[in-house]
């Protein structure tokens, strides 16, 4: 068992940290303070492969496996938070499109997003279907050549500002057998916007509402199979559990790099913070908490990839433990900063708003310990994980 990363996955690591410290980092405060969505800065990251990172090479894409995912979005995501998040969203709804359309479906659509030339926004979310996916109301009601949309969603990331819609919809029973999964385009007529949330954090990002009203597509903009669809749904969140939890990670340990300059810059009676055993203690234990996510995140990266029967058990502890962890990592670092922290001319705050979304999207951290119990209780699983 290899712990280390390869040489392709340093020079990945390498390639988006320069990236990030070039083209991210330098605008995050901005973006946040003026909710800009920096679409142009995301078209550069295509240009490097970061908008198609694991969309199949067939379609496009880099092809690359879930664990270099984590590496590149690590880096990405100690940059800015709010936009490297899209850039996950992004690329789970792309590799879809890649994975499950047809071939008109995917020369319509990956081509231009995979260079982030196009950008694709995740529509599962309703007003009363968020972590019970199952539920969803929206209609596809097949005729002819064509499906009619009904129906709403929310908390949609980049709706608004993005082109293709991959929107899961009911074509037929109640429950998770009835739902299909389609890539929209975004500007047909019967689709409407809702105003732009205003939100805690990931404010690079618009978040709005969708309505669709007997909004028509063809039917070829079916993802795999009618009744695929909460299938599709799922295995993008195993992957998405991943993206979102290395996005805590690498904020987290943004944070905590902040957190160990200030402490030796930073001096009170008389010595630097540095040299008090209480903060040492504590930088010790952030560093060991986010260390200790970092490996579960790669373990479930790693079973994703090998397709290992409890891949979705442990992308949702990875998930859970991660989200929290990085929290609390960033929570901490801002105490470390005393009154600094709380002030916007330091980065702390930001990290505190946006990783704490982290903790709520994907399914709730609640939903993800129901996830790993029934695993563990109704399958007897506990020897095996």
């Amino acid at each position: 068992m290899d712990f280390n990363l390869t040489e392709d996955q340093v020079a990945f690591a390498d390639a988006a940290r320069a990236f990030s410290e070039q083209e991210l980092a330098p605008h995050a405060a901005e973006w946040d303070l003026h909710h800009t969505f920096p679409k142009a800065v995301i078209q550069k990251a295509g240009e490097l492969g970061f908008c198609g990172i694991y969309t199949p090479e067939a379609a496009g894409g880099m092809g690359l496996s879930r664990l270099d995912a984590h590496v590149i979005f690590e880096q990405l995501s100690m940059g800015c938070t709010s936009t490297t998040a899209f850039i996950t969203i992004h690329n789970m709804a792309t590799w879809m499109i890649g994975e499950f359309g047809n071939e008109q479906s995917i020369a319509q659509w990956c081509p231009a997003l995979v260079m982030g030339e196009q950008l694709a926004s995740y529509c599962l979310t309703e007003p009363n279907a968020g972590s019970d996916a199952a539920s969803l109301k929206t209609s596809a009601r097949r005729e002819g050549d064509e499906y009619v949309l009904n129906g709403s969603k929310c908390f949609i990331s980049g709706a608004g500002e993005t082109d293709v819609l991959v929107v899961m919809a009911r074509t037929g029973v109640d429950g998770p057998k009835g739902i299909s999964a389609f890539a929209v385009d975004a500007t047909l007529a019967g689709i409407s916007y809702g105003r732009k949330e205003d939100k805690m954090g990931w404010n690079s990002q618009p978040t709005r509402t969708i309505t669709f009203e007997d909004a028509r597509i063809p039917a070829s903009c079916l993802l795999g199979q009618e009744g695929d669809g909460f299938k599709i749904a799922m295995k993008g969140l195993d992957g998405g559990r991943i993206n979102i939890a290395t996005c805590s990670i690498g904020t987290a340990q943004q944070a905590l790099n902040s957190a160990a300059a200030y402490m030796q810059e930073r001096k009170q009676f008389g010595k630097q913070l540095a040299q008090f055993q209480g903060l040492q203690f504590k930088l010790a234990d952030m560093a060991t908490e986010l260390v200790a996510a970092r490996q579960m995140v790669r373990l479930a990266a790693f079973k994703l990839d090998n397709n290992d029967p409890d891949k979705t058990t442990y992308c949702a502890m990875a998930k859970r433990f991660a989200t929290d962890v990085g929290f609390e990592v960033c929570n901490a670092a801002l105490q470390i900063h005393g009154g600094n922290g709380y002030i916007k001319e330091y980065p702390l705050e930001r990290h505190v708003r946006d990783t704490r979304v982290h903790q709520i999207l994907e399914g709730t951290n609640e939903i993800m310990r129901v996830v790993i119990a029934r695993r563990l209780l109704l399958e007897n699983a506990a020897s095996v994980l």
